[in-house]
C-alpha cells in the first residue's frame, strides 16, 4: 500500500454523494466569506484577533482556562501527549482509538509512549476495566500518565459516551494520579445526540480538544482546551512541531463561522444517518449497526461482496463509501449530504448488491 495518496482515476465519474468521511465536506459560500473578511494578525505572535476570540470562545464553551487554535485534531492528541507525558509513560486507551489506529504510531515516534488497550464494546471501556489495568506506581514498571477517550467513538460506530461513565473513568484516573484527555474529533455530534451541554461533557477531562474540519464543515482547524498551564507548556511542542501560524485568522473565521451556523445542524445529519440505515437493512444480505450519530456502519457479507467490492462499484456510480475491515463499510453523513442523496444512496447499493 502506497505511503502518499494516490492520484485521483480520471476515468471514474465525477462523486455525487460523498459518504467517505464527514472531513470530506466544503466550506460553504458564506463560511468563505467570513473568512476572506477575517481580521488577521500574527497568530504565532499572539496577535491575531480572530484566532484569539476563537479561543477565548472555545474555553468559555467548554469551561476550560484556556485554549489554542492547531491545524488538525491528530497534532492536538499528539501535542496533548507529549503535554501530558515523558518517554516511556504509560498511556491507556481503547484499542480502536484513533492515537492507536490512525496517526502513524506518533505516540511512540514523538511522545515515546507505550499504550496499554482498555478494550469494551462499540468504542468504549468501563470504569471497572480501567481499574483493573491500574497497578501500584514502582521503578519496575512504566508510570501510568493518561487515559483518553473518544467522544464519539469512530470505530465504535459513532458511539457516544454516556456522561457517567466519563465522569466515573476521569475520577478514577485522578484518583490515581493519572490525567484524563477527550478525543474530541466528533465531541459537538456527541453533545447534540445526548442533549449535553460542552461544559458538562468535558468538565473531569484535564485536555480536550474540537475538530472543525469534519460535521462542522471547516477546511481546517481543531482547538485544545485545557488549564492555563496546560495550554502554557502545550506551546512550546506546537513550536516544536511546526504548528505555530501566521495569519490563521483566515481559518479560524471558519471556525467561528462553524460555531454560529453549524452545530444544531448536526441533528439533520444524525436523522439522516437514521434514515440511510433504515433503507440498508431493508437490503437483502446487508446487516446494519443502529447509529447514535453520523456514522453508519454496516456489514456486507450475506450480500457475497467483500467491502472492498461493493466500495469499488459504488465508485464507478458516484458514490464513496469507507472500507472498515473486510466486511465492514461506513457511511458518513454531513452537510454536503441531504436526504435527497441518502434516498438515491439507498436505490444505488440495493441495485448493485441485487445485480451480484
Amino acid at each position: 500500500m502506497p505511503l502518499s495518496p494516490e492520484r485521483p482515476d480520471r476515468s471514474l465519474p465525477p462523486v455525487w454523494a460523498n459518504l467517505y468521511s464527514d472531513t470530506q465536506t466544503k466550506p460553504t459560500r458564506a463560511m468563505r466569506e467570513a473568512m476572506l473578511s477575517a481580521e488577521v494578525g500574527d497568530e504565532q505572535h499572539g496577535d491575531d484577533p480572530t484566532v484569539l476570540a476563537l479561543c477565548d470562545r472555545m474555553a468559555a464553551l467548554f469551561g476550560k482556562e484556556a485554549a489554542m487554535f492547531l491545524p488538525s485534531g491528530t497534532m492536538c492528541n499528539e501535542i496533548a501527549l507529549l503535554t501530558h507525558c515523558s518517554p516511556g509513560d504509560e498511556v491507556l486507551a481503547h484499542p480502536t482509538a484513533h492515537i492507536v489506529i490512525a496517526e502513524g504510531g506518533a505516540p511512540a515516534a514523538l511522545a515515546g509512549v507505550q499504550i496499554t488497550p482498555l478494550p469494551g464494546p462499540r468504542g468504549q471501556f468501563d470504569v471497572e476495566t480501567l481499574a483493573q489495568a491500574l497497578h501500584p506506581q514502582t521503578r519496575h514498571a512504566p508510570p501510568q500518565r493518561l487515559v483518553v477517550v473518544e467522544q464519539t467513538s469512530n470505530l465504535g460506530g459513532g458511539s457516544v459516551w454516556p456522561l457517567d461513565r466519563l465522569s466515573a473513568v476521569a475520577a478514577l484516573a485522578h484518583q490515581h494520579g493519572l490525567a484524563a484527555h477527550m478525543d474530541g474529533a466528533r465531541l459537538l455530534n456527541a453533545c447534540v445526540a445526548a442533549g449535553v451541554s460542552p461544559h458538562e461533557m468535558a468538565a473531569d477531562y484535564d485536555s480536550v480538544w474540537l475538530d472543525f474540519t469534519k460535521g462542522l464543515g471547516a477546511p481546517l482547524g481543531a482547538v485544545l482546551m485545557g488549564s492555563a498551564d496546560f495550554i502554557d507548556a502545550a506551546w512550546r511542542w506546537k513550536q516544536r512541531l511546526g504548528g505555530a501560524l501566521r495569519q490563521a485568522g483566515i481559518c479560524a473565521a471558519a471556525c467561528l463561522y462553524a460555531l454560529d451556523h453549524h452545530v444544531e445542524r448536526l441533528a439533520d445529519d444524525h436523522e439522516n444517518a437514521r434514515e440511510l440505515a433504515r433503507g440498508l437493512a431493508q437490503i437483502p444480505g446487508i446487516e446494519v449497526e443502529l447509529p447514535e450519530t453520523n456514522l453508519v456502519f454496516f456489514d456486507t457479507a450475506g450480500t457475497g461482496l467483500t467491502a472492498e467490492a461493493l466500495a469499488s462499484r459504488l465508485r464507478q456510480e458516484g458514490i464513496m463509501i469507507s472500507v472498515m475491515g473486510r466486511y465492514r463499510a461506513r457511511a458518513c453523513l454531513h452537510l454536503d449530504v441531504g436526504r435527497k442523496e441518502v434516498a438515491l444512496v439507498t436505490e444505488v447499493i440495493r441495485r448493485v448488491v441485487s445485480s451480484q
